[in-house]
């Protein structure tokens, strides 16, 4: 499950499509619309309890901080739905069907310099048993409840990733739909 992937190159965005691919980490720097999935595995009891992620303290950034089920950039030549597959099972260990749910910009300067100007595409799945996690990108995994995770949220900002805040904040209708 482990597979190693050159994903050093990820597209590069402007109205809404691909112009080059540059690796993540000039991009990071620099602040340059690219592509990223964020992927949102639920239970299949009504969507109550949400999969979330402890990012592995190896990231370069954002690490050690709640996040959603899985997330990435699609590399050259793969789509986006690929992308989604393929960062679930190298980072949960497992893969299910997936919903592409709906996408949007962000753009956030880090605590550490780095700046995430996204444009990030959403996926949704169920899934009910334990995942066979990556320690190598994952530090550690829990269930939560969207209505505890709000509440989290809430009082503990600084425990959850910026996206996962973004999406939960605006987005959270889209995803239970």
């Amino acid at each position: 499950m482990n597979e190693k992937i050159d994903n050093s190159f990820i597209p590069i965005i402007k109205n809404n499509k691909i112009i080059g691919f540059d690796k993540k980490e000039i991009i990071h720097k620099k602040g340059i619309l690219h592509s990223a999935v964020s992927v949102f595995i639920f239970d299949t009891n009504k969507k109550i309890n949400l999969m979330l992620q402890k990012r592995s303290y190896k990231k370069y950034h954002s690490s050690l901080l709640w996040t959603n089920t899985s997330c990435s950039h699609p590399i050259k030549n793969e789509s986006l739905l690929n992308s989604a597959h393929r960062c679930l099972k190298n980072e949960m260990g497992f893969d299910c069907n997936l919903q592409y749910k709906f996408c949007f910009i962000y753009n956030e300067t880090l605590d550490n310099g780095l700046i995430e100007n996204e444009l990030d595409h959403v996926f949704v799945g169920e899934y009910n048993k334990y995942p066979i996690v990556n320690y190598e990108e994952v530090e550690n995994w829990k269930w939560m409840s969207l209505e505890n995770l709000i509440k989290d949220i809430y009082n503990f900002p600084h425990l959850y990733t910026i996206w996962l805040k973004i999406i939960i904040k605006n987005y959270i209708n889209k995803l239970i739909k």
